[in-house]
């Protein structure tokens, strides 16, 4: 089940690169800060000390995608020389399926039947050769694997019928109603403004304006729970996140809700928004 009625705000066709640092709760610096860097290893420069690493991506951009592989085989690299544990997640994968990341890099499922077995063509569809590398380097090098997104299902569920139309056990894979914050209203008008040309062109499944700011927003906070459960269990690991770039580039996105969820002063985040080569 495609989420077709996101394509609009993933596909935001911002094309520059550059680094946000996005800051926990009650440091003495702002949010989110400015970082010029136009090139892989200028960002590898400014990300070594950094918890979290958001590597935003247009998701269709094969040369992104090369970079981001590039990005990680060094901070795999400097991993080895440290104490801490690279993890690799992923926008890409439903949260249910994790298991089956688990099964591959343990080899007892091979590329292909990851492939099918997560449902890759219907859930995502994007060109699987743009993540393979990844997943293969991951493999080689044994770095652990974190499904991000919400289950296909639930996000369709909130679209059509809305955030109080879940119960029992759509909850097993998204956060907590009382964890879902639908109060940034910056953030409303912005997927109001996204919403109306949804319509407009009749792509999707969502009816509904609140609807459909409660889907994207409950995409986000699952996100940001599965990356928070993973750093806190493993609070030695630096985690590369592969996730589209509309998901980090404001500060109600994913890394506010990250830094909401683990709210710790020496927590670092780090947002790269990748870009296509000159």
């Amino acid at each position: 089940m495609r989420h077709k009625f996101f394509v609009l705000i993933l596909l935001t066709g911002i094309l520059m690169t550059g680094c946000l640092m996005i800051q926990s709760p009650g440091r003495s610096v702002a949010l989110a800060e400015t970082i010029a860097a136009q090139n892989t290893q200028e960002i590898i420069s400014q990300i070594q000390q950094d918890d979290v690493i958001y590597l935003g991506e247009n998701h269709d951009s094969a040369s992104i995608h090369q970079q981001q592989l590039a990005i990680i085989t060094q901070l795999q690299q400097n991993s080895v020389d440290s104490e801490r544990q690279l993890a690799i997640a992923f926008e890409m994968f439903q949260r249910p399926f994790q298991p089956l990341l688990n099964r591959y890099l343990a080899g007892a499922i091979n590329e292909q039947q990851l492939k099918e077995q997560t449902e890759y063509e219907t859930r995502w569809g994007f060109d699987w050769e743009f993540y393979a590398p990844i997943l293969r380097f991951a493999k080689e090098q044994q770095i652990p694997l974190i499904a991000l997104n919400t289950p296909g299902e639930i996000t369709h569920k909130v679209a059509v019928s809305g955030i109080e139309s879940l119960g029992g056990s759509d909850f097993r894979y998204i956060p907590p109603l009382t964890e879902i914050k639908l109060d940034n209203e910056s953030y409303r008008q912005r997927i109001e403004e996204i919403y109306q040309q949804h319509i407009a062109e009749q792509e999707g499944d969502s009816t509904d304006a609140d609807n459909f700011f409660a889907a994207q927003i409950l995409w986000d906070e699952t996100m940001a729970e599965a990356i928070a459960l993973y750093w806190l269990n493993h609070p030695q690991s630096q985690i590369a996140t592969l996730v589209g770039k509309a998901h980090i580039m404001y500060d109600y996105a994913i890394p506010e809700r990250v830094a909401r969820r683990i709210n710790q002063t020496d927590f670092k985040q780090i947002s790269c928004l990748l870009g296509e080569p000159d």
